[in-house]
């Protein structure tokens, strides 16, 4: 019999094989005695209630059900909790915690994404290369070699909205670069701005001074709307807002009025809805480059997020510290 602790996966069934290629599940079942054809999509199923019982590490991904008080009674060994994905908000449960079960997230791998994401569109955006495929796909014709004034990256102030793991991460990958980033964010200190390298301003400041402002905040109650028709109505003229955090967090009926008048660009991977219905305007107005919530990990990236909990759970078998535990205390202000 194997002296591995017994594990299960708990998600959407067709993310285990993205999530879990074979080497990489290979590495995590030298940890855990884990089953890949067993995927708990409803805890209530009798072949998944069967290993519930001796479960002692949930691997949880995107569409896993909620850790209710009953799913938990089920579990009665169930000792940690080691999610392949980013948020857990929409399963894990308060009982979670009050049982005293540790929780891990991928999350710090999924950001790296999005932030070289967020970076590349930066940079495209200072070159104006969104607006001028567009035009050269209109005219048919090249302008040819000359100087283009009003365009380059150098001493671009770009604004970050959230020092969030993707807010940070985007500063750190800004370093290299001639640019003058500048960060907002009600839950940072000019102490803790100034160990990130950039100034702390107040929102309205940001808008008002940045020509590009990339939002990286959590979706909240109070961040509900935060880039409304006054926030647009700040930022200059020209100016590109980047949102590859949650739609809700622009008003978007306010952001297409401003890119009808063409005052601003915006560069959407998230949009309010999601998927935005056939008829949006944002699919034809020049000023509007969406993509379809492709920023986070796609493709060979997701492979990354597996490693992150086989790492996660070599660590809880050798007696080591979570690298990547969920902080129950910050929860409510994160994504």
């Amino acid at each position: 019999m194997s002296q591995r602790p017994q594990a299960l996966f708990a998600m959407t069934a067709e993310n285990v094989p993205q999530v879990f290629p074979p080497e990489v599940l290979a590495r995590l079942r030298e940890s855990v005695d884990i089953d890949p054809a067993l995927v708990a999509q409803n805890f209530a199923h009798p072949g998944v209630r069967d290993v519930l019982d001796r479960t002692e590490i949930l691997v949880t991904g995107w569409g896993c059900p909620r850790l209710d008080e009953a799913v938990l009674d089920a579990a009665p060994r169930l000792r940690a909790v080691l999610h392949s994905a980013g948020s857990v908000k929409s399963f894990a449960t308060p009982e979670v915690w009050r049982r005293g079960i540790s929780v891990s997230s991928a999350a710090a791998a999924n950001a790296l994404p999005v932030a070289e994401y967020t970076l590349a569109m930066i940079v495209l955006a200072g070159k104006d290369v969104l607006a001028a495929r567009d035009r050269m796909r209109t005219t048919r014709t090249s302008s040819g070699w000359g100087v283009v004034p009003g365009i380059g990256n150098y001493g671009r102030r770009v604004g970050v909205i959230g020092a969030s793991r993707i807010g940070r991460r985007v500063l750190e990958l800004l370093r290299p670069f001639d640019m003058r980033p500048a960060l907002t964010d009600p839950y940072v200190d000019e102490r803790e701005a100034a160990a990130f390298g950039v100034p702390l301003l107040p929102l309205d400041d940001l808008l008002r001074t940045s020509d590009i402002v990339t939002v990286h905040a959590p979706e909240t109650p109070e961040t509900h709307h935060m880039i409304g028709r006054r926030e647009l109505a700040l930022m200059p003229d020209g100016a590109v807002l980047i949102n590859t955090a949650r739609g809700a967090l622009v008003d978007h009926d306010a952001l297409v009025a401003e890119l009808r008048a063409g005052r601003l660009t915006a560069i959407l991977d998230v949009t309010d809805p999601e998927p935005l219905p056939a008829d949006s305007p944002l699919y034809d107005l020049p000023g509007a480059f969406v993509t379809p919530h492709l920023a986070g990990s796609q493709g060979n990236e997701l492979a990354r997020l597996g490693l992150t909990v086989a790492e996660e759970a070599e660590r809880l078998l050798t007696g080591g510290k979570l690298a990547y535990a969920v902080d129950v205390a910050a929860l409510e202000r994160e994504a």
